[in-house]
Formats: structure tokens, sequence, C-alpha cells
């Protein structure tokens, strides 16, 4: 269990948190991977630590209902609300329907995940399966008065929340007037009211390629909007944790908040943990610069930065002996002496 311990110590700090949640339900949601590309090193390690909370809760006798959803659509490339659904951009590079895309990532996702060893969510559920869903919660959040429509987009009006009593940045910790600040923004560049505004629908153009009809005329759902409608209808208006990366919690997980706010009334998660960021040789990954490495060259040493193959087993012992909420550097030294304590 010495793989384990230091992640094991970061929870175990966190006893009248456990002692608070209901020993016959718990309900975990963690934000899995838009299925664009084969999976890379940083998803592996949100997903390797939230396996490992799993097991933890279940062997401390709780009742878990694991959900992490897969994006198949409405990602856009910029992560804000302009610019082509990351998908639909792969499936006209590889010529392919988009879902094709789809299954093809989907599928290496889930084999990487089981040589990592990692346990199968109780439910995975798709964004595209949950169009109706995604639908319903725009429909509710425009009668509570917290979207307008424009030109067949809809958007959630940040403004109207907050004039209502609500924080926005509650979670991330920024602030509205800083938001606006700094946005670069000018005005009439855009549609919407504010550059703090996001989408909720997207109008989509002829060219798009996945869209479906709405009230609001044929388009598809803003990014933020699939984890509120999937997570409510799986584990109600407010459960117990919520996961994902560091990256999500804004604007991602604040959109989130705001969302499931404006309809009930209340926090619609009681615990956020987020993971963070993985480095190579004290450098920020990244594919344009080449500072990059994949699970398979992991484990078959095709990697310039290795000099041998290290086996999932020792990578995972590698991520777990780190706390899940702290920056993780690869290296093929650090690789090297975790493959020793591992056969110890």
């Amino acid at each position: 269990m010495s793989s384990s311990l230091s992640i094991y110590n970061s929870l175990s700090g966190k006893t009248e948190l456990f002692k608070s949640i209901s020993p016959n339900k718990v309900g975990m949601y963690v934000c899995g991977p838009t299925v664009y590309n084969n999976v890379h090193l940083g998803n592996c390690r949100t997903f390797i630590s939230f396996d490992l909370i799993y097991r933890y809760l279940i062997h401390l006798g709780y009742k878990v209902r694991y959900v992490r959803n897969i994006t198949d659509v409405g990602h856009l490339e910029n992560d804000a609300d302009e610019g082509e659904d990351k998908i639909a951009k792969k499936a006209k590079l590889e010529q392919l329907e988009p879902m094709e895309v789809v299954q093809k990532y989907t599928l290496n996702f889930h084999d990487v995940m089981r040589l990592f060893n990692t346990v199968a969510p109780d439910i995975e559920p798709t964004a595209t399966g949950h169009i109706s869903e995604q639908i319903e919660m725009v429909e509710k959040i425009m009668e509570a008065g917290f979207a307008y429509e424009i030109s067949g987009s809809v958007y959630f009006d940040v403004q109207a929340y907050v004039d209502r009593g609500n924080e926005y940045g509650e979670l991330s910790g920024r602030q509205i007037d800083e938001l606006i600040a700094g946005s670069r923004e000018l005005d009439g560049q855009s549609e919407k009211k504010s550059s703090n505004d996001f989408a909720l629908w997207k109008n989509a153009n002829e060219n798009h390629i996945m869209k479906w009809s709405s009230p609001w005329g044929i388009g598809f759902p803003g990014w933020h909007l699939e984890c509120s409608a999937m997570s409510t209808k799986y584990l109600g208006e407010n459960f117990d944790i919520h996961g994902g990366g560091m990256d999500l919690k804004f604007p991602h997980h604040e959109c989130e908040i705001a969302q499931c706010k404006s309809i009930s009334g209340k926090s619609p998660v009681n615990y956020w943990m987020h993971g963070n960021m993985l480095t190579l040789n004290g450098k920020k990954m990244s594919k344009s610069t080449g500072n990059t490495i994949l699970p398979d060259e992991l484990f078959t040493g095709s990697s310039v930065h290795l000099e041998k193959a290290f086996s999932p087993s020792v990578v995972r012992f590698f991520m777990l002996q780190s706390h899940y909420g702290g920056v993780l550097d690869f290296s093929n030294d650090a690789l090297i002496a975790s493959e020793k304590g591992f056969k110890k």
C-alpha cells in the first residue's frame, strides 16, 4: 500500500469531511476527457488519482456512485464561446465522421486506463447522449431569468446572477470586477451583453458538422453545460465530490456552479478536488516544443526523454507518491528511482 501513502495521507486529514458524507450513498463526479486525440499523461494522472480516491472511499465502507463523463461535442478549440469544435476539427483533418473520431479516441482512453489498472466508473455518460437534458436545463435557466437568447444562441447572464446575491468566482477566488478589467474584448465585438457571459447553447452555421434542433434553432450545447446536466441527472441537485484537473477550476467548474445554483438556489457540490499539472524535466509539457510524452512512449521506451521503457504499474506508483494537488515532474531519473521502490 506504500504507493498510495501520499494520497492516503492527504485524505486522512479530511476525516471530518468524510464524516459528513452519508455512509449509504456517496456521489462523485469527475470531468472526463474530450475525445479528439490520444489521452495524454495529464489526463491519466487526474483519473489515476480519483481512481485511488474511489477505492479509498469504498475501503472506508462507503457506497459510491462514480460518474465520469465523455465530452464528445461542444468543447471549442479555444475553450471560449468562439472557435471550432475540437472533435469536428479533427473529423475534417482525418476525413472521418465525428462519431468515428469519438469512437477511436474513446477506445484509446479506455485501453490506457485499463493498463493503469483503474476501475471503470459506475456511469460514463456522453454529452451527445444527453442533448435533451441540456436543452431542458437551458430552458430552466432562462425561466429563472439568468439567461438570454440572441440570434439563436443562448448566454448565461453573469451580471444578473451576481445582482441576485450570488458570487461568480466563489470557487476560483476571482472577483467579477477583476474579470471585467482583465478582459481584452472591445464593446460591440461580441453579441454577448458582457465578456463574462458564457454560452449555454450556440447557433450553428451551415458548415458546422455537429448540430441539433432546439427551441432556439439549429445549434449545439456550450461546453460547461454538459457536466451540470449529467451530474444533476445521475447524482441529484447536490452531491458530495466533484473532481477534475486544476485547469478546469475556472471557468468550467465556476460556470457549473452558476448554472446549477441559478436553478436550484443551492450549491451543487459539497467538496471540490482538483488534480494539478505535470511537467517534464522541470518544464511545462507542450506538443509545440516537443517537451511531451505519451503513455505509449512510456511503456515502449520510444520517447527521446527516456532511457528505457517503464511498466504502467511503475508509472502509477510514481504518480501516487505525490499529492494529487501538487505539480508532478516526470524525468527519467525519477522513474528509475520509482521503479526501484516499486520492486522493493
